[in-house]
């Protein structure tokens, strides 16, 4: 006990919450990922969608129903009304809007925030106990919005985070090592974004860390310029969506491994998007950032307090100041 004292900072205690009911709000590219990873990788027995396009929205579910035999039987439904989602132990948000030409992030914010004003309260409506699960972008900012519009306690709002980055981390790696992604270990925390921090101190394959080999690894004065990994992981988004328009099914993956973390309580650690002030790592700013979360059936029971350098430290400062200063020019 006294060791995981020491490894984990308390969230929450895990409360009953029956059934595996997943609801997803927005049905574009990244919510019909979502709903297809759930389904195929039969995390829930009931999946509602839910849109303001009832034409796609039928359409969508209709060809789901329709494949229905090749799954686990679950239930799916459809509606624009949100009495579809009644009881629901988990909602998933991908709707908001696009970013426009010369959009600054705040303006892209606020016009989010407004989206969210009708979304989040019907949510709550009709599933007070439900997990809130933010993938609409900026995630981190939207999941504070979220958090503040639902009244929900803090560790049953999360974003999908850096588990994407994450997985794209490992990718890279293990690309240049020759294994397989599974076998690299290490992560991406704070923001969703240009300002993430990898955590090159922890990065390890079968216990063997990358910086006792190449002290130097992830540094301007490293001599293999493992630096530029990250940077690939930064610009990996902006390359899929100049190729194909947007991205989708790894955002789907990811969500749906969230998922089925929080439906089955597996008490997994992934990298998600939760509030992170008071933390170890000083931070005092109200903001939510990605850290390693364990993620049970009342989403994060516990935020594992991750060593960290002076200069991983910093950037994660700078990642939540980011974020604190937008935050502050919304209007409520």
């Amino acid at each position: 006990m006294m060791l995981r004292k020491a490894l984990m900072t308390t969230q929450s205690e895990p409360v009953d919450v029956a059934g595996s009911k997943v609801s997803i709000v927005g049905v574009g590219q990244v919510g019909m990922a979502c709903a297809f990873a759930l389904l195929t990788q039969k995390v829930c027995s009931e999946l509602a969608l839910v849109d303001n396009v009832e034409d796609r929205l039928l359409g969508e579910t209709m060809d789901l129903q329709h494949g229905s035999t090749f799954l686990r039987n679950s239930k799916i439904s459809c509606s624009t009304d949100y009495a579809v989602t009644t009881k629901s132990k988990l909602c998933i948000v991908t709707a908001g809007v696009r970013q426009k030409p010369d959009e600054s992030r705040l303006d892209l914010v606020q016009r989010n925030t407004d989206v969210f004003k009708n979304i989040i309260p019907q949510l709550i409506k009709y599933s007070p106990e439900t997990v809130l699960l933010i993938v609409s972008n900026p995630v981190d900012i939207l999941t504070y919005v979220a958090w503040k519009l639902s009244g929900l306690p803090r560790n049953r709002v999360i974003g999908s985070g850096t588990t994407l980055d994450s997985s794209r981390f490992r990718v890279f790696i293990s690309e240049r090592l020759k294994v397989a992604p599974s076998s690299v270990h290490g992560w991406i925390i704070g923001e969703h974004g240009d300002s993430s921090v990898p955590v090159w101190s922890g990065v390890n394959v079968a216990g063997v860390r990358l910086r006792d080999l190449n002290p130097n690894i992830g540094t301007e004065n490293d001599p293999e310029n493992w630096k530029e990994i990250h940077q690939q992981v930064v610009n990996s988004a902006y390359e899929v969506i100049k190729l194909k328009g947007y991205t989708s099914w790894a955002i789907g993956l990811s969500v749906a491994n969230i998922a089925q973390a929080i439906l089955g309580n597996s008490l997994s650690v992934m990298p998600v998007s939760t509030y992170i002030k008071g933390c170890k790592h000083g931070m005092d700013k109200e903001v939510f950032l990605s850290l390693p979360c364990v993620l049970g059936e009342n989403g994060v029971t516990h935020i594992i307090k991750q060593p960290l350098t002076e200069e991983e430290k910093a950037q994660l400062h700078r990642s939540a100041n980011m974020m604190y200063e937008i935050q502050s020019g919304l209007s409520w």
